[in-house]
């Protein structure tokens, strides 16, 4: 059923065909019983006229508005009476009235045919009874033009609705245009900051890495224990080095320096200590716990690991409520780091987290998102059963190739 009706929906013009062929057929029984001699030929010509109105009233409304018209002044003129076939004359007001394609013009001269239409008809042909009173004569015309005025405030209310839903339609897909490039710029600014902050992570191994390279080359010959060891330093600092910068591939850098215009190394796990006290002196009670062996971590991971507890606490704040309380919780394990961030507040609109802030509002969560991609982790935020919010990452110890 539901094929029948897509396909009628896509071939409208076929249908209006159908339903003008039955007209026709209506209509020629008429001719045939009620018209005789030259009536006849003038009867068949309306009559595939209107019909021709019927079949194409949705291809050219204008043209078929016009085209009634003058078969009806051609029925006034050859006293072909009202018959069957006159349905099209409905019909058609009702098309140009509804039709968004239609000018106002048309719209116009449709209606002024409903209000005339049916009173030339009754003086043309006689129908009204000519031995009632005046009032009467009028109430029957007024009777008659009633269908013609109500399909045109029909199909005028419905052109009026249709065009409504068309500007809702367009302010929707405009709307979410919008989202889509906010959302496009977000990642591209969070990418660019990443960049920056990863690129003075890889600078400063670099640093060490020359500093190290100057030492041992200075106890070289007095203390080779000492030159073997920075040597050592080197050879694991330039492991790190290379995986951060395999993590940058693909990552535009704007080529801007951190203040000051020198390289300098960025915050990591073990700041965060400093970040959380911090925020208690802000008034937001944070409860903050250390499980496992603590690590030697990856750079870029400890930064990641830090920009989630800032970035959370600080969605906290801004959402969670009066009274809120929040916990930080950090577990090492053999190949990851586990981050749990949760509060106990009234959490944050679905829009902030859902699609990481796809309506361009939830830039904080994007740049989660990016970050923990970066590094080669996984990321899940959301409302914490029994209320409030919860952030956990989980970041891999060893670099992803």
């Amino acid at each position: 059923m539901q094929r029948l009706y897509d396909f009628l929906r896509r071939h409208p013009t076929g249908v209006d065909s159908f339903w003008a062929v039955l007209l026709l057929g209506f209509n020629c029984l008429w001719i045939s019983s009620d018209l005789s001699g030259v009536q006849q030929i003038y009867g068949a010509v309306c009559t595939v006229g209107l019909c021709l109105v019927i079949a194409l009233r949705r291809r050219a409304p204008e043209k078929m508005l016009l085209l009634t018209a003058a078969i009806g002044i051609g029925q006034l003129i050859f006293d072909i009476e009202t018959n069957p076939a006159d349905f099209a004359m409905l019909v058609i007001i009702y098309t140009v009235a509804s039709g968004t394609s239609a000018t106002r013009w048309a719209s116009r001269f449709a209606l002024a045919g409903a209000l005339i239409g049916p009173a030339l008809s009754i003086w043309r042909f006689g129908n009204a009874p000519v031995d009632r009173p005046l009032w009467e004569a009028g109430a029957f015309t007024a009777l008659l033009t009633v269908p013609f005025v109500l399909a045109w405030v029909l199909g005028d209310s419905i052109r009026t609705r249709r065009a409504y839903w068309a500007q809702l339609e367009e302010k929707a897909a405009r709307l979410e245009k919008e989202r889509e490039a906010q959302s496009r710029i977000a990642v591209a600014a969070e990418r660019a900051r990443i960049a920056r902050e990863l690129h003075d992570v890889v600078a400063h191994n670099v640093s060490v890495m020359v500093v190290q390279a100057d030492g041992a080359a200075y106890v070289l010959d007095a203390a080779p224990d000492q030159a073997r060891q920075a040597l050592e330093t080197i050879s694991g600092t330039g492991r790190q080095a290379l995986a951060e910068m395999r993590r940058l591939l693909g990552v535009l850098r704007t080529g801007e320096k951190s203040e000051g215009g020198e390289y300098v190394p960025q915050p990591g796990v073990e700041q965060l200590s400093d970040l959380i006290d911090q925020v208690r002196g802000a008034g937001l009670p944070v409860d903050f716990r250390v499980e496992g062996e603590p690590q030697s971590l990856p750079s870029s991971v400890e930064l990641t690991a830090y920009r989630i507890v800032q970035e959370a606490l600080t969605n906290t704040r801004k959402h969670g409520g009066p009274d809120v309380g929040a916990t930080v919780r950090l577990e090492y394990k053999d190949e990851d780091l586990d981050l749990l961030v949760e509060d106990d507040g009234r959490g944050a609109q679905h829009e902030l987290y859902e699609e990481g802030g796809a309506d361009g509002l939830g830039h904080g969560l994007i740049g989660m998102r990016e970050r923990v991609g970066m590094v080669g982790g996984s990321l899940e935020a959301g409302p914490r059963p029994g209320g409030g919010f919860r952030v956990s990452a989980v970041l891999p110890l060893k670099p992803t190739r």
